[in-house]
């Protein structure tokens, strides 16, 4: 996978947290055993145990400097349930020769198939497949990761395949042509995505002479048609790429494990001491990639979708070194404010903007970016030459003010509470998000240089600033708007565009803007935590949420942490409301009401926010859901102001008519979302008891009035039923404290009533006969690849079944990426798993492809069909590891409270309270036999199941080039579509979901009375 590096890290919102050589003994050693290799100090030049760690970090650390070169990360926790590894190459896309684009990512492709040692194409798939793993890999322009987890047990066994990557990748030509494909589908992916559109259009724009000045992913052309027609051949491009660029010198590897440090320190010297050290410098480009002459510029774009967009990039210097001070984050922090006195709460109460984000973007080896992106409204539009003057203006007030050291203070002190209670995180995350830094901060710096601030440089700010000037300005204005005058074609994406020089006399109107009254710099944050203390810990014994308050309007769940040990606590609501979702206008209306009112509150709640106190307000088919999460010392401030807001609301009538247009633009822009997600979206509605679809909620958007929703409010806050969970750093009496001030706010304002058990119930999901085919086609004019969601209906949800399904699953998951993707080249998007829907499930299988669903549907069929004798003839011993493999990722632990809490909440909102579920369908899961399985499949799945239940959905692409049409390269497979006159058309939704019968509700796990009804406990 290949990523721009400026699509993830695009802009970062304002935050505290803004990187003669022993070759004959050296490879002696990967035959050795460790435990009898000579003296680590042949083979480590340096090693540092001192790594500055969070004080609740129980992990231990060991920073070493191998002989060869690379540096490494151990890091030892003997608790953990998963070990993981990633290595950062420090070569990426913008390393590509100018006549191969895209072979810095097509390496990366090629490395997962096959090495010397371990020739298989699927060996490293199938190994972590079968011992609980998962493994991924990115290019970015400077650098590529590659990262995998696996059960404990296996560590060594996965290093030992992972280690090949970097040693002797085989480059076979049989793999080498059909990954092109894969490279090539991964682009087509891309080619109707703006961001990626306009991220590559702004490597066209740069100076031609420059690196950056590239298409990074690639394609058929760049990496097969184009090198043949200048008798390039690939393979031999790939093996010189590798030998010049995969040297031990600049490569980064991070291990976390839970063996010994010493233990650890050992495998990897035996494995990764032998990768080549070949002097290699990385590459570095100091010189920025736009010139002077292509600064003070605007760029009109047309999107794919209806977006309204204003970028604005100015050049900087990579200041990657003065980690310490970390000037560009005082920037975008004030830039990016969303309090009082910032530009965004300027632009609103204009009417021009709704969202503004800021910060030092696309930093590599030697140059960066600081950008500025506002979306626009209508009005907006009109004035976005006042914008960026009043971006101007903002910049002047903060020279005006000078560096203010409190400010800097201030983003210490968050940064100094985030990196001291800093959550753990899983370790596959954990390592590859860390592997990076070991090639910028030193090795003691590695895991607290993104978080603590040092060094006060008001120097090193200003000098930041002095460079946001006009003169260095690139504007980007993205909006249907400007198509008819959009008469350029960016090659590699076809974005139309147009370029034009900023006049001299706008820029100079810029340069003079002066200050505007309004801009002043934020008030000190009064949301930053100081008590830090943890309660007592009490019914230590109680493991899951117990019931700690039930009346007919309100039941309260509550479990104090006892495994993180941390001063935070999740505070969950949900409001559950039969009004919510009672037709689409009614939708609509609950929709426009959460916006409207985080669109209010936001203000105030930022610098909550900023101190790590979240919350969230989401509407739901039942309702509303909030939550609140963070430092528990000044949640209930935080939530007595929510709930004042939320039950005194009145409605903003400009801001109604933005966030309503908005809305809108929303739902038209579905169509132009990715096939597969049009699949899955399709699926739900074709099988969900009660689903608005896009097409009927935009047709009610009419009636979306200011007088409506003034109405609906009340209306919908005044029946309700509430249902809490308090999970964390709290005892009982702080969750009901918590609790009564939902309460108090609700009954003080409004004439509570609450609801019947019969108004609880959930939506039940169609249930499909016995023996049934179906098929539902849509079109898709955006994209090139069609897609195809084949869902195999398994009944409802039990133990028994759920643990079937799932290890059928898990049987089949690698076989099927590497037969339907990699073998068969049928898409770069292929996915197989299990379905879970309103206590339903089944399998389901996704492809994303540039041939037409009916030929993989075919194929997938195929594929389904001989997975009997795969699972028949499959080894017992094969067999047992991928059971044990579903067993681990089943009883994974969850890394953060967070997660824990979503565990609780999801299987209270979805009324099943099976809060020890894994442990009992691990249990049931060890009973299972290959026959279960084999079973399991004779029944429901296979093509003379009589119990089959079958639903596919084809998204059909009609764009130019798609697998709608009759190419070439389509006259075949469309000879060869399997013959779909045996499926039953679906051509109405509604008349299907009218001629089916309902499963009913799968039952709570435990002896519960309803909702609703006023129980003893």
């Amino acid at each position: 996978m290949v990523i721009i590096r400026s699509i993830l890290l695009s802009f970062r919102r304002p935050s505290c947290n803004p990187n003669k050589y022993f070759y004959s003994t050296i490879m002696s050693a990967r035959t050795t055993n460790p435990t009898k290799m000579a003296q680590p100090s042949e083979y480590v030049v340096r090693r540092v145990d001192n790594i500055t760690k969070s004080k609740e970090d129980k992990r231990l650390y060991r920073g070493l400097e191998l002989v060869n070169g690379m540096k490494v990360l151990l890091v030892s926790d003997p608790s953990t349930d998963k070990s993981a590894a990633a290595m950062d190459v420090n070569v990426g896309f913008l390393s590509d020769p100018k006549e191969v684009k895209g072979l810095a990512h097509f390496c990366e492709h090629m490395l997962f198939l096959g090495t010397e040692k371990y020739p298989n194409e699927n060996d490293y798939n199938k190994f972590l497949q079968e011992h609980g793993g998962t493994s991924n890999a990115t290019t970015y322009m400077d650098h590529t990761m590659y990262y995998f987890d696996i059960v404990p047990e296996h560590l060594k066994g996965a290093l030992d395949r992972f280690a090949q990557f970097f040693i002797s990748p085989l480059f076979t030509e049989s793999a080498t042509d059909r990954e092109i494909n894969a490279v090539n589908s991964e682009n087509d992916k891309n080619i109707s995505s703006d961001v990626w559109r306009i991220n590559q259009l702004d490597h066209h724009l740069c100076d031609p002479t420059h690196p950056y000045n590239t298409f990074g992913t690639g394609n058929t052309f760049t990496l097969k048609t184009s090198l043949k027609e200048k008798n390039i051949d690939i393979r031999g491009e790939l093996l010189k790429f590798h030998d010049k660029w995969y040297s031990s010198n600049i490569m980064c590897l991070a291990v976390l494990g839970k063996e010994s440090l010493e233990e650890l320190e050992s495998i990897v010297l035996q494995l990764f001491a032998s990768v080549k050290n070949k002097e290699t410098i990385g590459d570095r480009w100091d010189k920025h990639p736009f010139r002077l002459d292509q600064m003070g510029t605007i760029v009109y774009v047309t999107p794919i979708k209806d977006l309204r967009n204003l970028n604005i990039a100015f050049p900087c210097d990579d200041y990657i070194q003065y980690y310490k001070s970390a000037p560009t984050n005082y920037i975008s922090h004030l830039i990016g404010h969303e309090g009082p006195g910032s530009i965004l709460s300027a632009l609103k109460g204009r009417g021009w903007s709704n969202n503004l984000v800021a910060g030092q973007r696309t930093a590599i080896r030697g140059f960066s970016f600081f950008s500025i992106s506002v979306d626009l409204t209508e009005e907006g539009m009109k004035h976005v030459d006042d914008i960026i003057k009043l971006i101007f203006q903002y910049l002047n007030m903060l020279k005006k003010e000078k560096p203010q050291k409190w400010i800097q203070d201030e983003t210490r002190d968050i940064g100094n509470i985030v990196f001291q209670f800093k959550d753990k995180e899983s370790p596959r995350g954990y390592i590859s998000n860390i592997v990076n830094n070991l090639q910028y901060y030193p090795l003691e710096d590695l895991l607290s240089a993104p978080y603590l601030i040092s060094d006060w440089r008001p120097d090193l700010i200003e000098q930041v600033w002095t460079k946001l000037t006009p003169e260095t300005a690139r504007v980007a204005l993205i909006a249907k708007a400007y198509e008819t005058m959009c008469t350029e074609t960016e090659p590699w994406y076809g974005t139309k565009y147009k370029r034009e020089i900023i006049p001299i006399k706008t820029l100079q109107e810029w340069k003079e803007c002066g200050l505007c009254e309004e801009f002043k710099l934020p008030a000190k944050n009064e949301f930053i935590p100081t008590d830090f203390s943890l309660y007592e810990r009490i019914d230590t014994e109680l493991e899951y949420p117990l019931i700690i308050q039930d009346t007919p309007l309100t039941r309260v769940w509550f479990k104090q942490d006892d495994k993180f040990l941390l001063p935070k606590a999740n505070v969950m609501f949900d409001f559950v409301s039969p009004m919510a979702y009672l037709d689409p206008l009614n939708c609509n209306l609950t929709h426009m009401f959460v916006q409207l009112f985080k669109d209010e509150l936001n203000e105030y709640a930022y610098a909550a926010e900023l101190a790590g106190l979240k919350w969230e307000l989401i509407n739901t088919k039942y309702g509303l859901i909030l939550g609140i999460i963070g430092y528990n010392h000044k949640q209930h401030i935080l939530l007595e102001k929510v709930m004042e807001k939320l039950t005194n609301f009145t409605i903003n009538p400009k801001r109604f008519n933005i966030l309503k247009e908005n809305y809108i633009r929303h739902l038209k822009n579905f169509s132009a979302e990715q096939p597969y997600q049009h699949a899955v979206y399709y699926l739900t509605v074709l099988l969900t008891e009660h689903s608005w679809s896009k097409q009927e909620l935009l047709a009610s958007t009419d009636q979306m009035t200011i007088e409506r929703l003034e109405a609906f409010i009340p209306q919908m806050l005044s029946k309700m039923h509430i249902e809490s969970l308090v999970h964390g750093n709290a005892n009982q009496e702080r969750a009901l404290q918590m609790v009564q001030i939902v309460e108090d706010a609700f009954t003080s304002t409004l004439n509570m009533a609450p609801l019947l058990p019969r108004q609880l119930l959930l939506n039940r999901e169609l249930k499909l006969e016995d023996g049934c085919n179906y098929m539902y086609e849509k079109e898709n004019q955006v994209h090139k690849s069609s897609c195809i969601e084949v869902y195999y209906q398994c009944g409802l949800q039990s133990k028994e079944n759920n643990v079937k399904l799932e290890l059928f699953c898990q049987l089949i998951q690698e076989p099927c990426f590497n037969i339907l993707r990699t073998k068969e080249q049928l898409g770069y998007i292929v996915f197989s798993g299990v379905r879970k829907s309103n206590g339903v499930q089944g399998l389901r299988i996704i492809v994303q492809s540039d041939k037409h669903p009916t030929f993989v549907d075919g194929r997938i069929e195929n594929f389904l069909d001989s997975m009997k004798s795969y699972i028949e003839e499959m080894p017992e011993e094969e067999f047992l590891r991928h059971r044990e493999a579903l067993a681990a990722q089943r009883l994974e632990i969850p890394k953060q409270l967070v997660a824990l809490t979503n565990q609780f909440w999801s299987e209270i909102t979805s009324q099943q309270y099976h809060f020890n579920r894994a442990e009992v369908e691990v249990a049931q899961l060890r009973t299972l036999t290959k026959s279960d399985v084999i079973d399991f499949y004779n029944d429901l799945l296979g093509n003379d199941a009589k119990k089959r239940k079958k639903l596919s959905v084809h998204i059909v692409s009609t764009a130019d080039g798609g697998a709608g049409g009759i190419t070439e390269a389509g006259k075949e497979e469309s000879e060869n579509k399997p013959d779909i006159t045996n499926a039953d058309i679906i051509s109405d939704i509604t008349t299907f979901k009218s001629s089916h019968e309902l499963y009913p509700l799968v039952q709570p796990y435990i002896n519960i009375t309803r909702k609703g009804n006023k129980c003893k406990l």
